[in-house]
């Protein structure tokens, strides 16, 4: 039986993935700071250690007794606006904190290293966005999300460990952290609706994302720990179906059954248009369908109602506030 270790177990993709490869018949060991996910999270038969990939003291002993064949890396702060106003902290948690992982997994001799990277790292390239460009990164999120990539393949050349890199996109379902103010639109007005809140949107609301339900994703971020044609190799993962934001907040709106005010703030500095081309891990995963965008939305609503409204802490330690957007609390 293989031993796979999570992390970001607790979080939305992580513990969806930590789902699928127990389902596939992996002992995990789950790993998450609970920064931002929730222990409800994580699967029953999941061994569960609290602690941050930043950490190295932490994981070496861990790594010392499980003696894993594979590593699922994703834990990260995954807030592309944000990451420009919290450059020192972006970097330590998604590059030194990825680094320390990488370590132990080449100390370890650990079969594969499979990564959530993420379509930030294309940047304003053509459309659709595809694993032969090269990436162009705009933002600091998307700089340290391709710097880990480009350690990856680095260690392949000087060790042999072995990878696989997903680019997901605009991921939804159940489990996200609808709390979050800095990112996840759909989660954000969810819960915008919960609270009889206005819904925001930046610029005119015509910005155009592809947006990918759960099960699009995590069942083959774990398959792709023991597929021999995944070995090594970079994919974009997720839904084709394009619209703009304006559309989404009409479609969560039907689907949570409530009609809301639209807020428009100024737009901020991002990349307007994003959608990927899917075609590389559809030949290798054997993709045909993708949950249908109303489908998926109404199955997210019903567990948003369960679930109820949820709030966090505003990001404490904003090392940059000039031009920081107002409702992230700039001025």
């Amino acid at each position: 039986m293989p031993i796979s270790f999570v992390t970001g177990a607790a979080g939305f993709i992580g513990s969806h993935v930590v789902d699928s490869l127990i389902s596939d018949g992996h002992t995990v060991v789950a790993f998450d700071d609970l920064s931002g996910g929730f222990i409800d999270n994580v699967n029953p038969q999941a061994i569960f250690i609290e602690g941050s990939c930043t950490d190295h003291l932490k994981l070496a002993p861990i790594f010392n007794q499980y003696k894993f064949d594979f590593v699922f890396h994703l834990a990260a702060y995954a807030a592309e606006g944000l990451s420009h106003f919290i450059k020192r902290f972006n970097y330590t948690n998604n590059v030194i904190g990825s680094v320390n992982l990488i370590n132990e997994a080449v100390k370890h001799d650990c079969k594969r290293f499979i990564f959530t990277s993420s379509i930030a790292v294309y940047g304003r390239n053509q459309l659709p966005m595809r694993e032969d460009l090269v990436p162009q990164p705009e933002d600091s999120y998307g700089i340290a999300k391709y710097a880990v990539e480009l350690e990856l393949k680095a260690s392949y050349e000087m060790f042999g460990l072995d990878y696989v890199i997903f680019r997901p996109h605009n991921v939804y379902g159940e489990r996200q952290n609808t709390g979050d103010k800095y990112r996840n639109v759909i989660g954000i007005f969810m819960n915008q609706i919960l609270r009889g809140e206005s819904l925001t949107l930046f610029g005119d609301g015509e910005q155009k994302r592809a947006f990918s339900h759960i099960a699009d994703v995590a069942p083959h971020i774990a398959r792709s720990a023991t597929l021999d044609s995944a070995k090594n190799e970079v994919f974009n993962i997720g839904a084709d179906t394009v619209y703009t934001v304006n559309q989404l907040a009409t479609e969560v709106m039907k689907a949570m059954g409530s009609t809301a005010k639209l807020n428009y703030l100024p737009a901020r500095n991002e990349v307007v248009n994003a959608w990927s081309d899917h075609e590389k891990a559809k030949k290798v995963f054997g993709i045909h369908d993708e949950v249908p965008f109303d489908q998926g939305i109404a199955k997210m609503a019903q567990w948003v109602k369960r679930t109820g409204s949820r709030s966090t802490k505003p990001f404490e330690g904003i090392e940059i506030e000039k031009t920081l957007p107002p409702s992230w609390g700039g001025k």
